[in-house]
């Protein structure tokens, strides 16, 4: 189940990834920035079952890594205006990260996984994905609301 698990995971990061480069060829909009952390937000209902559940320690762990992990997705993303329309900038480093970002997760995992119960682990891989993503698409929400003003006001 855990080899499974960890394929999906990289299946799943790739297609993550797919879909962030083939966004930056179109302009982007506060609803495609704000939109996938509340599609994301239904994986909380995962909480409802005993399995899931998770330590204060452990949720206070997972947290504070999503915040550290959430700081290299926001300074490697930027927007840039074309034709008074906003795009999400390509970074090389943004690649990288990301891959980075895949191995730690599936190291940690992988380590993890040897005394932590396997409902306990992904709830707790859960909440450091949604407490990674929150802060970088509150952090693209408010440079695309300046961008966008700034656009405004030139009009």
């Amino acid at each position: 189940m855990s080899i499974f698990s960890s394929l999906f995971a990289v299946f799943m990061a790739g297609i993550v990834f797919l879909i962030r480069m083939k966004a930056a060829k179109k302009p982007t909009s506060a609803k495609k920035i704000v939109l996938p952390p509340v599609f994301m937000s239904t994986g909380a209902f995962m909480f409802l079952h005993p399995m899931f559940r998770v330590t204060v320690l452990e949720f206070i762990e997972a947290v504070m890594i999503g915040g550290l992990f959430s700081i290299l997705l926001i300074k490697t993303s930027s927007f840039e205006v074309r034709n008074n329309d906003i795009y999400l900038q390509r970074s090389k480093a943004f690649v990288f990260i990301f891959v980075i970002l895949i191995v730690l997760r599936l190291a940690l995992k992988t380590y993890l996984s040897r005394t932590i119960e396997y409902g306990e682990l992904a709830g707790m891989f859960w909440i450091l994905a949604f407490s990674m993503i929150v802060p970088w698409r509150i952090a693209m929400y408010v440079s695309y609301r300046r961008l966008q003003r700034e656009i405004n006001e030139k009009s």
